[in-house]
């Protein structure tokens, strides 16, 4: 459990300042009826008022949703096989809790005070799901079975994190651009409500044929640039893989209050295991020197491994050759083989034979001979990659 421990003394600060502050803002908001007339405005000058909020305060609520097309009847008859997890697991460990938002659709509400305080309550439900990161602690709470989690170290961070990054709004909005290039369609597609706020609409979708994204959708404040609404659709149509927005936003200051955290009487404490020495890590070679040089961080990515990058922006797949033969799925236990059978399709080509799992967003070919090409773009896209053998 150490990576998991690990794990969330990073991502659940910025899992919850993040997303409760600046983010996405997850979940569909409730449009009012007519769009605002809005002042006309640029992408570019759309992403610079983005970079350039400073949005430290708000609460509110919002609702997300969110589907991807995962065979969930087929998941949960997985259950049986995992023999109850790790026996010194919490239901309230973050890391465990918040994956139930992958699917389905939940409201939560969410405050935040800077980057040191942020609080996220699933309403799902009679029971109730808190999370409180409150300078260097983070509390979970589990009310269904009465279990807290606590870590310390929240607020340790990787060095080297903050270093050579654009100084500015206009060199960051420049930086995405340049990192979208000619595969990238960025524009502003009109204005909406969100919350009862004013916003405009940034519109980014791919030129290249192939990816399994038809588009992104960002709704952002007219009058402080904080992102409203998130929509994520795929070319399968239907509903979005993501659409997340706030219902209800006031960028007030919450009460100092709103943060403290008491173990309630009889609840069960699990301690996180923060790592040792957490404060000497550093980031990947190639990534401590900011933007311009990430492709640093993926050029040796696999060498030892045998992973290879195939092609560029939203139609690169990732292939790994494990040098062994695929497992028979007919010597799989039953509820593997439903699962396999429920979003596996088989595939014949060039390459030889294989099996291609499908979300609405993510597809992986695993070829008979051990080969795995994986990207969020379609099956003809991975079937090609491996006829050619790349």
């Amino acid at each position: 459990m150490a990576d998991t421990r690990k794990a969330s003394r990073f991502i659940v600060p910025v899992a919850v300042a993040g997303v409760a502050a600046a983010t996405i803002g997850l979940v569909p908001a409730l449009a009012a009826a007519g769009d605002p007339d809005l002042p006309e405005i640029t992408a570019q000058q759309l992403i610079e008022k983005i970079a350039a909020s400073d949005t430290q305060t708000l609460s509110g609520t919002f609702r997300i949703s969110t589907d991807l097309g995962l065979p969930l009847d087929g998941l949960a008859g997985l259950g049986g096989l995992a023999g109850g997890g790790d026996g010194g697991s919490s239901t309230a460990d973050p890391t465990e809790k918040l994956t139930e938002l992958v699917s389905g659709t939940h409201t939560l509400r969410v405050a935040a005070d800077g980057p040191d305080r942020q609080k996220l309550t699933l309403l799902d439900g009679s029971d109730e799901y808190s999370l409180v990161h409150n300078g260097d602690d983070v509390w979970a709470y589990d009310s269904k079975s009465k279990e807290v989690f606590h870590e310390k170290g929240a607020s340790d961070a990787p060095e080297g994190a903050d270093k050579q990054l654009p100084a500015t709004p206009k060199e960051l909005a420049d930086e995405i651009l340049k990192a979208a290039g000619d595969t990238t369609s960025i524009t502003v597609d009109g204005t909406a409500k969100v919350a009862g706020r004013d916003a405009y609409q940034l519109l980014i979708k791919p030129k290249q044929s192939g990816s399994t994204v038809e588009s992104v959708k960002i709704a952002v404040d007219a009058a402080n640039g904080t992102p409203l609404k998130f929509t994520l659709a795929s070319v399968e149509g239907g509903k979005p893989v993501v659409d997340a927005g706030f219902t209800k936003v006031d960028f007030g200051k919450p009460a100092a209050s709103d943060f403290d955290f008491k173990v309630p009487e009889g609840a069960k404490v699990t301690e996180g295991a923060a790592e040792k020495g957490a404060k000497e890590e550093k980031l990947p070679e190639g990534f401590e020197k900011g933007f311009g040089d990430l492709g640093k961080g993926f050029g040796d990515f696999g060498k030892d491994g045998g992973l290879n990058v195939i092609g560029e922006g939203w139609t690169t797949i990732a292939k790994l050759d494990s040098g062994a033969p695929a497992p028979k799925t007919d010597e799989a236990p039953k509820e593997i083989q439903g699962l396999l059978d429920s979003f596996g399709d088989k595939v014949t080509g060039k390459f030889g034979s294989g099996t291609v799992f499908k979300t609405k967003l993510v597809n992986a070919l695993l070829t008979d001979d051990g080969r795995v090409y994986v990207g969020a773009v379609t099956q003809d896209a991975l079937v090609n990659a491996a006829n050619a053998g790349k």
